[in-house]
């Protein structure tokens, strides 16, 4: 038995997983779609955890909140800005990961600050069994690991607000925006809940087993229930985990111990578990009660405030998944070539099923609906049942469970002349029982359990065919659903907002029929820009919406995310994150929290960043980027490059002043839509030398508007920048470093290399370009650098000139070669795109090299494949 004072992998799975290191982090083909009879082998290949990193540092974000003591992985994406805690995975990262999600990647939903727990006191960490029982208990969880059998399974897990920012585009709901990848799987490894359910004997009475966790919340800690006859039945699976993927649970997590209630949702899978309570009746814990429900759709915000009974009725409360499908490749903004390119395109994405149901079938639709294709499916959790095996030190046995647990994978190949003939591609799932996905959404008040058919649309841009999904999570702008709304289309007419015969051309979504009162009737106090600056503290914090002035004082301690988010907004403008999470009813709140209004200077201060000129010591400021503040530089000039791409010059705060970036990272810039006043926000990576002082060159490709499509907002609106004109920097962001003579940093980590080799196109020459210069400048820096520059016209080639006069002279160190799919005659390169071959011919592999990879998103996936297919390890592949 493993030793209840340590936590972490057992011998033989060690052995496991040095086994099968080498093998890419992806799904494992499958000949078949169905369980076969257990082989009881441990020569069986099955799905074993993807590399992982774990966060060594605190983020910027989370130094001043309650969880400054849990390190994050920066790719997640926050939903509710600093504080509480709740993020997803970018969806293309999320698949590409395959079946099992990494700690760092896996979603998080937290109501609050994340418990502390020393790592001296895991062992001791003490839970109850209380309730309708006949022998109480208390255990720790040394005694747990101890004295009960361990199991280990693989366990999807999904956010009940899964795709809700589709519901928020239709009408704003009280939930905040989740884009798809509020899904993530995991091998979890602890104790059957019902061995400490029966060993505590249930009385006679007993029907509900409740949970609460440790998460101290403005409205007490969190807790939810289950039945009682689903914790006993051994196909639902229900467990107390203490490991996830071979380690111990991280904080977000719910370090050290969780309740996992598997084909549920996860608001059900209780984190950081204190208290196990046998009750005869559901939970009367205030977020089962007022959370994790869908009221009939008729229900509005302000009904659901004001009569508490739809909250208590429990038929309303949501327990299963419903079945559910999303598509990842198209990816969201992927372009697909219409000339040299492949004759097929495989469409992929994921399915999951609720209650242990398995999904049977995935259909996909050109038609809108009229015709279906059915999509071959890749059930990955059915390679655990052909083992009997000891795995993260529990037992893997689910050789006689017919439940499905898990996510599956769905994939098509479909000829690029069906998608440049079709408007959408829509997916659909059905599970064995026959629940299939609706065509519409079923809105409700909190936006839960999202699940209609879904829909990346297709245009058609010259030689490309450019994808969308329906809306990118949080504050992240783009998706057809945001497109359509923005231009009138009604998003609940059945017809995903497209005009129809008849309709009248002025009809415009539910959402703006009303706008809700944010302001106190009668108020006129002014408010200076001194005046809200002495309430940006903790004590009395005052925040901006629309340049009305709120002080959140009397409401921190009700604040369903805590007083941290308030605090964390005290002093600042926070309109666009405010209304693109608040509901209607906490809107309608605001009035009561209104005591004034920006004076125009204050409203100009506010609007406008400083140049900060002069540091606090009186100095001028020798960087002009700033990690936690936006800074403003005018622009200079702008040089036309070629038809469509520009370099754009931005004069510093003084001619002294450097950028303050690291070679190999990037920053971002703001600009106003010049139509309808939203924040732009976009990451580049400037061209100019990192030590230039007193201007900043960056390089842009414009995409300009067609009579088809839209073209880039941000491109467009730097493009139509008069000379002069003020725009908003902030960073450096990014994972990778370049220090020199080959020491990179990556993710915090440090990394020696003695060999890059660099696959760009377009304007995805720039980061590359940045590290080039670096060591080509760098007489001493023995690193090898092979650049690999892939475009379309001679035109399309950016930094050529640069590249080439870099490389003079150090043909010892270096090799730039470029490839054209449409060459002139006479060019003396190479024709083609970059592919395996190119990749193996001129880019030298071995344990110190490290391929640089960035361009267009089909670019990127398409040498992904092939730098795999050749043996190159994801850790030595870095996407910018």
């Amino acid at each position: 038995m493993e030793d209840p004072n340590t936590f972490h992998y057992d011998k033989h799975s060690q052995h496991i997983v040095e086994k099968h290191q080498q093998l890419p982090p992806t799904p494992p083909s499958s000949e078949d779609n169905a369980s076969t009879a257990s082989t009881q082998s441990e020569d069986v290949d099955i799905p074993l955890p993807p590399p992982t990193r774990f966060p060594l540092q605190v983020l910027d974000q989370d130094k001043k909140t309650p969880d400054a003591h849990v390190p994050r992985d920066p790719r997640l994406i926050r939903l509710t800005g600093v504080h509480p805690f709740n993020v997803e995975a970018p969806l293309s990262a999320l698949f590409n990961e395959g079946f099992l999600t990494s700690p760092e990647l896996f979603y998080v939903r937290n109501h609050g600050a994340v418990p502390e727990v020393k790592e001296v006191d895991i062992p001791d960490w003490e839970f109850s069994v209380e309730g309708l029982v006949e022998r109480p208990m208390n255990l720790t969880l040394r005694q747990l690991v101890a004295e009960y059998e361990q199991i280990t399974c693989p366990i999807t897990l999904v956010c009940a607000g899964n795709r809700r920012k589709e519901q928020n585009q239709v009408r704003k709901s009280k939930g905040f925006s989740w884009g798809a990848a509020g899904v993530s799987t995991a091998l979890f490894t602890g104790v059957a809940m019902a061995n400490l359910i029966r060993k505590a004997r249930p009385k006679k009475k007993a029907r509900y087993v409740c949970m609460e966790g440790a998460d101290r919340l403005p409205n007490g800690f969190y807790g939810t229930s289950v039945k009682l006859n689903w914790v006993m039945d051994p196909n639902r699976g229900m467990m107390l985990a203490h490991k996830m993927n071979g380690e111990m649970l991280r904080p977000d997590h719910g370090k050290p111990l969780r309740a996992v209630i598997p084909g549920q949702i996860g608001g059900r899978s209780v984190k950081w578990l204190k208290k196990l309570i046998v009750t005869a009746e559901p939970s009367d814990n205030w977020y089962h009660i007022y959370d994790n429900r869908v009221l009939p759709t008729m229900v509005s915000p302000e009904e659901s405030a004001n009569d508490p009974n739809w909250w208590t009725d429990d038929r309303y409360a949501i327990y299963d998944l419903s079945t559910n499908s999303a598509t990842a490749y198209p990816a969201h903004e992927e372009q697909l070539s219409l000339v040299g390119g492949p004759t097929n395109y495989l469409a992929k994405g994921y399915a999951y099923g609720g209650g242990g149901r398995r999904v049977t079938r995935v259909e996909l639709s050109l038609d809108k609906g009229k015709s279906w294709r059915l999509a071959n499916i890749e059930y990955p959790e059915d390679k655990y049942r052909d083992v009997s095996q000891d795995l993260f030190g529990g037992r893997l046995d689910m050789s006689w469970r017919e439940s499905c647990f898990c996510w599956c994978f769905w994939s098509l190949v479909i000829p690029v002349a069906d998608l440049a003939s079709s408007k959408d591609l829509l997916v659909r799932a059905m599970d064995e029982s026959m629940n299939i996905q609706p065509r519409d959404m079923y809105w409700s008040v909190l936006g839960m359990m999202n699940n209609p058919w879904f829909r990346v649309t297709i245009s058609r841009e010259g030689d490309f065919l450019r994808f969308e999904h329906p809306t990118q999570p949080a504050l992240m702008p783009g998706g057809w659903m945001e497109r359509v709304k923005k231009a009138g289309g009604n998003l609940a007419n059945g017809h995903w907002g497209e005009k129809l015969g008849g309709e009248d051309s002025e009809e415009t979504v539910r959402e703006t029929a009303t706008e809700v009162p944010m302001k106190k009737e009668g108020l006129h106090r002014s408010i200076s820009i001194d005046e809200l600056r002495k309430h940006d503290n903790d004590n009395d914090p005052w925040f901006v919406v629309n340049n009305e002035v709120y002080s959140g004082t009397s409401f921190m301690k009700e604040h369903p995310g805590g007083a941290q988010s308030i605090i964390s907004a005290a002093g600042l403008d926070t309109t666009d994150e405010f209304m693109a999470i608040h509901s209607e009813t906490a809107k309608s709140m605001m009035p009561g929290y209104h005591i004034g209004t920006l004076d125009v200077a204050a409203q100009k201060t506010l609007s406008e960043p400083e140049m900060h000129t002069v540091s606090d010591n009186g100095e001028l400021e020798p960087m002009f980027l700033r990690t936690k503040a936006w800074t403003t530089a005018p622009l200079h000039s702008k040089q036309i490059i070629s038809s469509d791409t520009r370099i754009f010059t931005f004069r510093l705060a003084h001619e002294g002043q450097i950028i303050g970036l690291p070679i190999g990272q990037h920053l971002m810039i703001r600009l106003r839509d010049p139509v309808s006043r939203e924040a732009i926000i976009r990451s580049y990576t400037p061209i100019s030398d990192p030590l230039k002082t007193g201007y900043l060159d960056v390089l842009v490709k414009v995409y300009f508007d067609t009579t088809a499509t839209k073209g880039g907002r941000m491109s467009q609106a730097l493009d139509a920048l008069p000379i002069g004109h003020g725009v908003d920097f902030k960073g450096p962001i990014g994972k990778f470093e370049y220090l020199g003579h080959g020491l990179c940093h990556i993710s915090g980590t440090e990394r020696r290399v003695s060999n890059f080799v660099m696959i760009c196109a377009g304007s995805g020459v720039t980061p590359i370009f940045q590290v080039f210069r670096a060591v080509m400048k760098d007489k001493s820096d023995p690193t090898r650098c092979t650049v690999l520059s892939g475009n379309r016209s001679i035109e399309d080639i950016l930094c050529k000139e640069d590249l080439d006069a870099l490389a003079q002279g150090n043909e010892d160190r270096a090799q730039v070669i470029y490839t054209l799919t449409k060459a002139p005659d006479g060019w003396q390169g190479l024709r083609g795109r970059i592919d395996g071959k190119l990749v193996e011919k001129h880019c030298h592999q071995d344990e110190k090299s490290l391929v640089l990879i960035c361009g267009p998103e089909a670019l990127e996936k398409a040498i992904h494949v092939v730098l795999r297919q050749q043996g190159w390890a994801d850790d030595q592949l870095l996407f910018f």
